[in-house]
């Protein structure tokens, strides 16, 4: 069986890292973490689990979540890259992750530069929306 890293960039491989969260064996951390295990989830097209750790108040419609988890299999993914955060650590209730997410689309490379906002619901990170 051949060892990859896990896609989110951290020095581990999948199922010891986003693998955990994604199969609910463990809970996201921080804000970063669920933003890092997110970001697998689009290179896996796991819509579930996406939808899973999107906030109640904004989670997409079921359509719209078929139509993303269909979009994120549909490119290839190539990194990712954390730039900043602020709070959203175990202690806080908010915070915020900017990442550069590239993939490969139509013959050329595409970036999402987004600022996220978390916000935990019940005690857990959950993805609210784009800044």
């Amino acid at each position: 069986m051949k060892i990859v890293d896990c896609p989110c960039g951290r020095n581990k491989i999948y199922q010891d890292c986003c693998a955990l969260i994604h199969k609910s064996k463990k809970e996201a951390e921080t804000a970063e973490d669920l933003m890092r295990s997110r970001y697998v989830a689009f290179v896996k097209g796991n819509g579930q689990y996406l939808q899973k750790s999107h906030h109640p108040k904004t989670r997409p419609s079921k359509k719209e979540a078929i139509e993303i988890e269909e979009w994120a299999k549909s490119v290839d993914w190539i990194k990712l890259e954390v730039l900043n955060s602020t709070k959203g650590t175990s202690i806080d209730t908010e915070g915020t992750v900017e990442f550069k997410a590239y993939f490969y689309e139509n013959s050329r490379v595409s970036i999402i530069h987004e600022n996220s906002y978390f916000e935990k619901v019940s005690g857990l990170w959950k993805y609210k929306s784009q800044l």
